[in-house]
Protein backbone atom coordinates (compact mmCIF):
# COMPACT_ATOMS: atom_id res chain seq x y z
CA UNK A 1 0.00 0.00 0.00
CA UNK A 2 1.69 3.74 -1.05
CA UNK A 3 2.76 5.80 1.94
CA UNK A 4 2.34 9.35 0.27
CA UNK A 5 4.21 12.34 2.58
CA UNK A 6 3.16 15.77 2.14
CA UNK A 7 5.68 18.33 3.59
CA UNK A 8 6.44 21.93 4.39
CA UNK A 9 2.39 22.96 4.20
CA UNK A 10 0.79 25.40 5.88
CA UNK A 11 -2.43 23.17 7.11
CA UNK A 12 -6.11 25.02 7.13
CA UNK A 13 -8.18 23.02 9.60
CA UNK A 14 -11.49 24.01 9.40
CA UNK A 15 -12.85 22.42 12.62
CA UNK A 16 -9.95 24.28 14.34
CA UNK A 17 -10.34 27.20 12.37
CA UNK A 18 -6.57 27.02 12.38
CA UNK A 19 -3.92 27.69 9.51
CA UNK A 20 -0.45 26.36 11.26
CA UNK A 21 2.76 25.04 9.06
CA UNK A 22 2.92 20.63 9.20
CA UNK A 23 2.54 17.48 6.84
CA UNK A 24 -0.11 14.91 6.40
CA UNK A 25 0.95 11.33 5.80
CA UNK A 26 -1.63 9.26 3.32
CA UNK A 27 -2.20 5.97 2.73
CA UNK A 28 -5.12 3.60 1.61
CA UNK A 29 -7.03 6.72 0.08
CA UNK A 30 -7.25 8.51 3.93
CA UNK A 31 -5.37 10.58 5.92
CA UNK A 32 -3.05 8.63 8.01
CA UNK A 33 -1.44 10.99 10.86
CA UNK A 34 -1.40 15.24 10.62
CA UNK A 35 1.85 16.23 11.87
CA UNK A 36 3.08 19.29 13.17
CA UNK A 37 6.68 19.13 11.94
CA UNK A 38 6.63 20.31 8.56
CA UNK A 39 9.47 18.15 7.62
CA UNK A 40 7.27 14.91 8.52
CA UNK A 41 10.77 13.22 10.04
CA UNK A 42 8.76 10.43 11.89
CA UNK A 43 6.53 9.13 9.12
CA UNK A 44 9.46 9.27 6.38
CA UNK A 45 9.97 5.47 6.25
CA UNK A 46 8.72 3.94 3.15
CA UNK A 47 6.96 6.87 2.39
CA UNK A 48 6.79 8.82 -1.18
CA UNK A 49 7.50 12.35 -0.01
CA UNK A 50 5.74 15.25 -2.10
CA UNK A 51 7.20 19.16 -0.44
CA UNK A 52 4.47 21.08 -0.93
CA UNK A 53 6.42 24.01 -0.44
CA UNK A 54 4.96 26.03 1.90
CA UNK A 55 1.56 26.14 -0.31
CA UNK A 56 -2.05 26.02 1.40
CA UNK A 57 -3.45 22.39 1.78
CA UNK A 58 -7.12 22.17 2.82
CA UNK A 59 -9.27 19.40 2.63
CA UNK A 60 -10.84 19.38 -0.84
CA UNK A 61 -14.26 21.90 -1.81
CA UNK A 62 -17.99 19.93 -1.70
CA UNK A 63 -20.13 21.36 -3.99
CA UNK A 64 -23.50 21.48 -3.19
CA UNK A 65 -25.68 22.25 -6.64
CA UNK A 66 -23.90 21.64 -9.48
CA UNK A 67 -26.00 21.23 -12.63
CA UNK A 68 -24.65 18.67 -15.41
CA UNK A 69 -25.88 18.57 -18.44
CA UNK A 70 -26.35 14.71 -18.94
CA UNK A 71 -29.09 13.37 -19.51
CA UNK A 72 -30.33 15.60 -22.01
CA UNK A 73 -27.95 18.74 -22.16
CA UNK A 74 -24.82 16.97 -22.84
CA UNK A 75 -24.10 19.30 -25.21
CA UNK A 76 -23.40 22.31 -22.29
CA UNK A 77 -21.78 20.23 -19.74
CA UNK A 78 -21.05 15.95 -19.49
CA UNK A 79 -20.27 14.25 -16.15
CA UNK A 80 -16.26 14.43 -18.11
CA UNK A 81 -16.01 17.69 -18.75
CA UNK A 82 -17.45 18.82 -15.05
CA UNK A 83 -15.20 16.26 -13.47
CA UNK A 84 -11.97 17.63 -14.84
CA UNK A 85 -13.67 21.46 -14.27
CA UNK A 86 -14.15 20.14 -10.90
CA UNK A 87 -10.33 18.84 -10.58
CA UNK A 88 -9.00 22.06 -11.63
CA UNK A 89 -10.78 24.23 -9.64
CA UNK A 90 -9.56 21.88 -6.21
CA UNK A 91 -13.74 20.52 -5.74
CA UNK A 92 -12.68 17.07 -4.57
CA UNK A 93 -17.25 16.37 -4.34
CA UNK A 94 -19.62 17.65 -6.57
CA UNK A 95 -23.77 17.17 -5.28
CA UNK A 96 -25.31 17.66 -8.50
CA UNK A 97 -28.76 18.95 -9.26
CA UNK A 98 -32.14 16.87 -10.72
CA UNK A 99 -32.83 19.90 -12.84
CA UNK A 100 -31.78 17.68 -16.33
CA UNK A 101 -33.90 16.16 -19.02
CA UNK A 102 -35.76 14.36 -18.18
CA UNK A 103 -35.76 15.22 -14.45
CA UNK A 104 -33.86 12.56 -12.28
CA UNK A 105 -37.02 11.67 -10.72
CA UNK A 106 -36.75 7.59 -10.71
CA UNK A 107 -34.65 4.77 -9.26
CA UNK A 108 -33.53 4.00 -13.21
CA UNK A 109 -32.32 7.74 -14.28
CA UNK A 110 -30.41 7.86 -10.62
CA UNK A 111 -29.04 4.70 -11.41
CA UNK A 112 -27.99 5.87 -15.17
CA UNK A 113 -26.57 9.24 -13.54
CA UNK A 114 -24.39 7.38 -10.78
CA UNK A 115 -22.77 4.76 -13.41
CA UNK A 116 -21.98 7.44 -16.18
CA UNK A 117 -20.76 9.39 -13.25
CA UNK A 118 -18.31 6.44 -12.15
CA UNK A 119 -16.85 5.32 -15.57
CA UNK A 120 -16.07 9.33 -16.60
CA UNK A 121 -15.59 11.87 -13.59
CA UNK A 122 -12.24 11.89 -11.90
CA UNK A 123 -13.71 13.14 -8.94
CA UNK A 124 -16.84 11.77 -6.40
CA UNK A 125 -20.55 12.57 -7.69
CA UNK A 126 -23.11 12.33 -5.65
CA UNK A 127 -26.61 13.35 -7.06
CA UNK A 128 -29.79 14.76 -5.76
CA UNK A 129 -32.90 13.28 -6.74
CA UNK A 130 -35.92 15.40 -7.76
CA UNK A 131 -38.75 16.24 -4.68
CA UNK A 132 -41.82 16.18 -7.15
CA UNK A 133 -42.21 14.08 -10.23
CA UNK A 134 -40.66 16.12 -13.22
CA UNK A 135 -39.93 19.03 -10.73
CA UNK A 136 -43.82 19.77 -11.75
CA UNK A 137 -45.23 20.40 -7.68
CA UNK A 138 -47.87 18.34 -8.24
CA UNK A 139 -46.34 14.68 -7.05
CA UNK A 140 -44.04 13.79 -4.98
CA UNK A 141 -41.68 11.43 -6.17
CA UNK A 142 -40.64 7.89 -4.38
CA UNK A 143 -38.54 9.66 -1.77
CA UNK A 144 -37.91 6.06 -0.21
CA UNK A 145 -36.70 4.67 -3.56
CA UNK A 146 -34.58 7.16 -4.39
CA UNK A 147 -32.89 7.18 -1.08
CA UNK A 148 -32.06 3.51 -1.81
CA UNK A 149 -30.83 4.11 -5.51
CA UNK A 150 -28.10 6.58 -3.80
CA UNK A 151 -29.93 9.91 -3.66
CA UNK A 152 -28.22 12.41 -1.06
CA UNK A 153 -31.13 14.76 -0.93
CA UNK A 154 -34.18 16.18 -2.84
CA UNK A 155 -34.81 19.26 -4.69
CA UNK A 156 -36.57 20.54 -7.35
CA UNK A 157 -34.13 23.43 -7.78
CA UNK A 158 -35.81 26.68 -8.84
CA UNK A 159 -39.02 25.51 -9.81
CA UNK A 160 -40.68 26.45 -6.74
CA UNK A 161 -43.45 24.35 -5.29
CA UNK A 162 -46.44 26.49 -5.09
CA UNK A 163 -49.12 23.82 -3.88
CA UNK A 164 -48.24 23.88 0.38
CA UNK A 165 -50.11 20.97 0.71
CA UNK A 166 -47.98 18.86 -2.01
CA UNK A 167 -44.74 20.62 0.10
CA UNK A 168 -45.71 19.77 3.64
CA UNK A 169 -46.84 16.18 2.47
CA UNK A 170 -43.53 15.69 0.78
CA UNK A 171 -41.33 17.24 3.62
CA UNK A 172 -43.48 14.83 6.21
CA UNK A 173 -42.25 11.99 4.46
CA UNK A 174 -38.71 12.97 3.97
CA UNK A 175 -38.99 13.32 7.21
CA UNK A 176 -39.60 10.05 8.27
CA UNK A 177 -37.08 8.81 6.01
CA UNK A 178 -34.33 10.93 7.34
CA UNK A 179 -33.87 12.61 4.33
CA UNK A 180 -32.47 16.22 3.52
CA UNK A 181 -34.57 18.30 1.56
CA UNK A 182 -32.97 21.45 -0.43
CA UNK A 183 -35.21 24.31 -0.72
CA UNK A 184 -34.89 27.43 -3.40
CA UNK A 185 -36.39 30.59 -1.07
CA UNK A 186 -38.36 32.45 -3.53
CA UNK A 187 -42.07 33.49 -3.82
CA UNK A 188 -42.55 32.32 -7.61
CA UNK A 189 -45.33 34.59 -8.17
CA UNK A 190 -43.34 37.82 -7.14
CA UNK A 191 -39.82 36.43 -8.72
CA UNK A 192 -41.76 35.27 -12.54
CA UNK A 193 -40.10 36.62 -15.59
CA UNK A 194 -37.71 38.91 -13.54
CA UNK A 195 -34.10 39.54 -14.83
CA UNK A 196 -32.97 41.93 -12.00
CA UNK A 197 -33.05 43.03 -8.18
CA UNK A 198 -35.44 45.92 -7.96
CA UNK A 199 -33.96 49.46 -7.04
CA UNK A 200 -32.92 52.66 -9.18
CA UNK A 201 -30.13 50.30 -11.24
CA UNK A 202 -33.08 47.92 -12.54
CA UNK A 203 -35.54 51.03 -12.98
CA UNK A 204 -32.89 52.88 -14.68
CA UNK A 205 -31.94 50.10 -16.98
CA UNK A 206 -35.59 49.46 -17.98
CA UNK A 207 -35.28 45.59 -16.22
CA UNK A 208 -37.85 43.52 -15.02
CA UNK A 209 -37.00 43.23 -11.40
CA UNK A 210 -38.36 41.26 -8.07
CA UNK A 211 -38.06 42.88 -4.79
CA UNK A 212 -35.75 41.10 -2.17
CA UNK A 213 -38.92 40.79 0.31
CA UNK A 214 -39.91 37.48 -2.23
CA UNK A 215 -36.56 35.54 -1.33
CA UNK A 216 -37.69 36.48 2.66
CA UNK A 217 -41.48 35.91 1.80
CA UNK A 218 -40.29 32.32 0.23
CA UNK A 219 -38.25 31.53 3.41
CA UNK A 220 -41.00 32.10 5.78
CA UNK A 221 -43.31 29.83 4.22
CA UNK A 222 -40.49 27.26 4.05
CA UNK A 223 -39.56 27.42 7.55
CA UNK A 224 -43.21 27.40 8.65
CA UNK A 225 -43.43 23.96 7.21
CA UNK A 226 -39.90 23.10 8.69
CA UNK A 227 -41.67 23.73 11.85
CA UNK A 228 -45.01 21.99 10.95
CA UNK A 229 -42.92 19.00 9.86
CA UNK A 230 -39.53 18.36 11.90
CA UNK A 231 -37.78 18.15 8.24
CA UNK A 232 -34.20 18.02 7.71
CA UNK A 233 -33.99 21.59 5.35
CA UNK A 234 -31.32 23.63 3.76
CA UNK A 235 -31.79 26.79 1.78
CA UNK A 236 -29.76 26.87 -1.04
CA UNK A 237 -28.84 30.44 -1.66
CA UNK A 238 -30.05 32.90 1.01
CA UNK A 239 -28.79 36.81 -0.98
CA UNK A 240 -30.18 39.26 0.59
CA UNK A 241 -30.28 40.81 3.70
CA UNK A 242 -34.21 40.80 4.39
CA UNK A 243 -34.08 37.03 4.48
CA UNK A 244 -31.31 36.58 7.54
CA UNK A 245 -33.45 37.48 10.54
CA UNK A 246 -35.72 34.52 9.55
CA UNK A 247 -32.62 32.11 9.37
CA UNK A 248 -31.54 33.41 12.52
CA UNK A 249 -34.35 32.73 14.55
CA UNK A 250 -35.30 29.40 12.79
CA UNK A 251 -31.07 28.12 13.89
CA UNK A 252 -32.00 29.74 17.65
CA UNK A 253 -35.27 28.00 17.91
CA UNK A 254 -33.93 24.69 16.87
CA UNK A 255 -35.06 23.86 13.50
CA UNK A 256 -32.78 21.36 11.42
CA UNK A 257 -32.37 23.76 9.38
CA UNK A 258 -28.86 25.34 6.93
CA UNK A 259 -28.08 27.46 4.67
CA UNK A 260 -26.77 28.62 1.80
CA UNK A 261 -24.93 31.19 -0.98
CA UNK A 262 -23.00 31.22 -4.29
CA UNK A 263 -20.02 32.43 -5.10
CA UNK A 264 -21.28 35.02 -7.27
CA UNK A 265 -23.75 36.90 -4.95
CA UNK A 266 -20.47 36.92 -1.91
CA UNK A 267 -18.33 38.43 -4.78
CA UNK A 268 -20.72 40.82 -7.27
CA UNK A 269 -23.41 43.38 -7.32
CA UNK A 270 -26.24 44.36 -9.02
CA UNK A 271 -23.49 47.30 -10.74
CA UNK A 272 -21.51 44.54 -12.44
CA UNK A 273 -24.33 43.77 -14.73
CA UNK A 274 -23.69 46.95 -16.45
CA UNK A 275 -24.83 47.73 -20.02
CA UNK A 276 -26.40 44.71 -20.55
CA UNK A 277 -24.05 41.85 -19.76
CA UNK A 278 -25.54 38.48 -19.80
CA UNK A 279 -23.26 36.40 -18.64
CA UNK A 280 -23.70 38.12 -15.10
CA UNK A 281 -27.03 36.94 -15.17
CA UNK A 282 -27.67 34.46 -12.48
CA UNK A 283 -30.67 33.49 -10.33
CA UNK A 284 -31.39 34.75 -8.10
CA UNK A 285 -30.13 38.17 -9.77
CA UNK A 286 -27.42 40.16 -8.09
CA UNK A 287 -28.09 42.41 -5.62
CA UNK A 288 -27.41 45.08 -3.83
CA UNK A 289 -23.70 45.86 -2.23
CA UNK A 290 -25.31 46.49 1.19
CA UNK A 291 -26.91 42.43 0.61
CA UNK A 292 -23.85 41.22 -0.66
CA UNK A 293 -21.51 42.84 2.53
CA UNK A 294 -24.40 41.43 4.84
CA UNK A 295 -24.16 38.00 3.08
CA UNK A 296 -20.32 37.95 4.03
CA UNK A 297 -20.83 39.07 7.47
CA UNK A 298 -23.54 35.80 7.61
CA UNK A 299 -20.83 33.36 6.32
CA UNK A 300 -18.27 34.78 8.59
CA UNK A 301 -20.81 34.29 11.86
CA UNK A 302 -21.59 31.22 10.82
CA UNK A 303 -25.25 31.83 10.12
CA UNK A 304 -24.85 30.77 6.50
CA UNK A 305 -23.25 27.54 6.24
CA UNK A 306 -22.19 26.85 2.68
CA UNK A 307 -21.07 28.41 -0.20
CA UNK A 308 -21.78 26.42 -3.43
CA UNK A 309 -20.23 27.91 -7.26
CA UNK A 310 -24.16 26.85 -8.86
CA UNK A 311 -22.34 25.82 -11.59
CA UNK A 312 -25.08 26.20 -14.75
CA UNK A 313 -23.01 25.88 -18.09
CA UNK A 314 -25.10 27.79 -20.94
CA UNK A 315 -24.27 27.64 -24.39
CA UNK A 316 -23.04 30.87 -26.36
CA UNK A 317 -26.63 31.07 -28.21
CA UNK A 318 -28.64 31.12 -24.75
CA UNK A 319 -26.40 33.72 -23.29
CA UNK A 320 -26.09 35.95 -26.75
CA UNK A 321 -29.35 37.31 -26.34
CA UNK A 322 -30.98 40.03 -24.89
CA UNK A 323 -30.71 40.47 -21.29
CA UNK A 324 -34.40 39.90 -20.71
CA UNK A 325 -34.58 37.06 -22.77
CA UNK A 326 -31.21 35.46 -21.97
CA UNK A 327 -30.63 32.55 -20.00
CA UNK A 328 -29.62 32.87 -16.46
CA UNK A 329 -26.84 31.15 -14.70
CA UNK A 330 -22.41 30.96 -14.56
CA UNK A 331 -19.95 28.34 -14.54
CA UNK A 332 -18.33 28.16 -11.60
CA UNK A 333 -16.56 24.71 -10.93
CA UNK A 334 -12.95 25.59 -11.77
CA UNK A 335 -13.09 29.50 -11.19
CA UNK A 336 -14.76 29.73 -7.32
CA UNK A 337 -11.50 29.32 -5.43
CA UNK A 338 -9.64 32.07 -7.19
CA UNK A 339 -12.65 33.90 -6.88
CA UNK A 340 -13.68 33.69 -3.30
CA UNK A 341 -9.84 34.22 -2.29
CA UNK A 342 -10.66 37.93 -3.71
CA UNK A 343 -12.54 37.66 0.19
CA UNK A 344 -9.56 36.25 2.02
CA UNK A 345 -6.96 39.03 0.63
CA UNK A 346 -9.52 41.72 1.10
CA UNK A 347 -10.19 40.55 4.83
CA UNK A 348 -13.33 39.83 4.67
CA UNK A 349 -12.78 36.25 5.05
CA UNK A 350 -9.90 33.81 6.57
CA UNK A 351 -8.96 30.38 5.00
CA UNK A 352 -10.52 28.55 8.06
CA UNK A 353 -13.94 30.09 7.75
CA UNK A 354 -13.86 29.88 3.79
CA UNK A 355 -12.95 25.87 3.84
CA UNK A 356 -15.64 25.79 6.87
CA UNK A 357 -18.29 27.28 4.28
CA UNK A 358 -16.73 25.19 1.09
CA UNK A 359 -15.78 21.86 2.51
CA UNK A 360 -16.50 20.98 6.46
CA UNK A 361 -19.76 22.16 6.43
CA UNK A 362 -21.29 20.73 3.69
CA UNK A 363 -19.59 17.33 4.35
CA UNK A 364 -21.21 17.40 7.67
CA UNK A 365 -24.90 18.23 6.13
CA UNK A 366 -24.47 15.29 4.14
CA UNK A 367 -23.04 12.90 6.33
CA UNK A 368 -20.24 12.66 4.13
CA UNK A 369 -16.63 11.32 6.40
CA UNK A 370 -14.60 14.32 4.30
CA UNK A 371 -13.97 18.40 4.40
CA UNK A 372 -11.38 17.56 7.53
CA UNK A 373 -7.95 17.55 8.01
CA UNK A 374 -8.28 14.55 10.52
CA UNK A 375 -6.42 11.17 11.15
CA UNK A 376 -9.16 8.48 9.23
CA UNK A 377 -11.02 11.53 6.84
CA UNK A 378 -10.75 10.87 3.27
CA UNK A 379 -7.81 11.91 1.67
CA UNK A 380 -9.58 14.35 -0.58
CA UNK A 381 -7.41 17.77 -0.47
CA UNK A 382 -6.32 20.61 -2.73
CA UNK A 383 -3.17 22.19 -2.68
CA UNK A 384 -3.16 25.79 -3.94
CA UNK A 385 -1.45 29.47 -4.10
CA UNK A 386 -3.08 31.97 -2.28
CA UNK A 387 -0.88 34.59 -4.24
CA UNK A 388 -0.35 33.65 -7.62
CA UNK A 389 -2.09 36.34 -9.62
CA UNK A 390 -3.42 35.23 -13.21
CA UNK A 391 -6.26 36.82 -15.83
CA UNK A 392 -8.73 34.45 -16.82
CA UNK A 393 -9.49 33.23 -19.71
CA UNK A 394 -12.86 31.44 -20.02
CA UNK A 395 -11.85 29.78 -23.45
CA UNK A 396 -9.22 27.58 -21.27
CA UNK A 397 -11.38 26.39 -19.01
CA UNK A 398 -12.37 22.51 -18.64
CA UNK A 399 -16.28 22.76 -18.40
CA UNK A 400 -17.48 22.93 -22.32
CA UNK A 401 -19.53 25.97 -21.70
CA UNK A 402 -17.86 29.10 -21.06
CA UNK A 403 -20.20 31.30 -19.46
CA UNK A 404 -18.57 33.32 -16.35
CA UNK A 405 -17.99 36.26 -15.41
CA UNK A 406 -15.09 36.93 -14.83
CA UNK A 407 -13.44 36.10 -18.10
CA UNK A 408 -10.92 38.94 -18.49
CA UNK A 409 -10.71 39.56 -14.40
CA UNK A 410 -7.15 39.47 -12.57
CA UNK A 411 -7.58 36.90 -9.98
CA UNK A 412 -5.31 35.84 -7.12
CA UNK A 413 -4.73 32.06 -6.58
CA UNK A 414 -4.19 29.29 -8.16
CA UNK A 415 -4.99 24.94 -7.54
CA UNK A 416 -1.21 23.50 -7.59
CA UNK A 417 -3.09 20.17 -7.10
CA UNK A 418 -6.17 18.07 -6.48
CA UNK A 419 -5.97 14.68 -5.14
CA UNK A 420 -8.94 11.96 -4.58
CA UNK A 421 -8.79 9.47 -2.00
CA UNK A 422 -4.91 10.24 -2.07
CA UNK A 423 -4.44 9.83 -5.99
CA UNK A 424 -3.74 12.78 -7.45
CA UNK A 425 -6.57 14.04 -10.08
CA UNK A 426 -5.39 17.58 -11.23
CA UNK A 427 -1.52 19.06 -11.04
CA UNK A 428 -0.79 22.83 -12.19
CA UNK A 429 1.47 22.69 -15.28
Amino acid sequence: MTRTLLTHARLIDPEAGTVAPGALLLEGGVIRAVLADPAGTEARDGAEVTDCRNAFLAPGIVDLGVKVGEPGERHKESFKTAGLAAAAGGVTTIVTRPDTSPAIDTPEVLEFIRRRANEVAPVRVLPMAALTKGREGREMTELGFLLDAGAVGFTDCDHVVTDTKVLSRALTYARSLGALVMCHPQDPGLSAGASASSGKFASLRGLPAVSPMAERMGLDRDLALVEMTGVRYHADQITTSRALPALERAKRNGFDVTAGTSMHHLTLNEMDVADYRTFFKVKPPLRSEDDRQAVIEAVRSGLIDVIGSFHTPQDEESKRLPFEAAAAGAVGLETMLPVLLRLYHSGELDLPTLFRALSLNPAKRLGLPCGRLAAGAPADLVLFDADKPFILDRFKLQSKSKNTPFDGARLQGKVLQTLVAGRSVYRSA
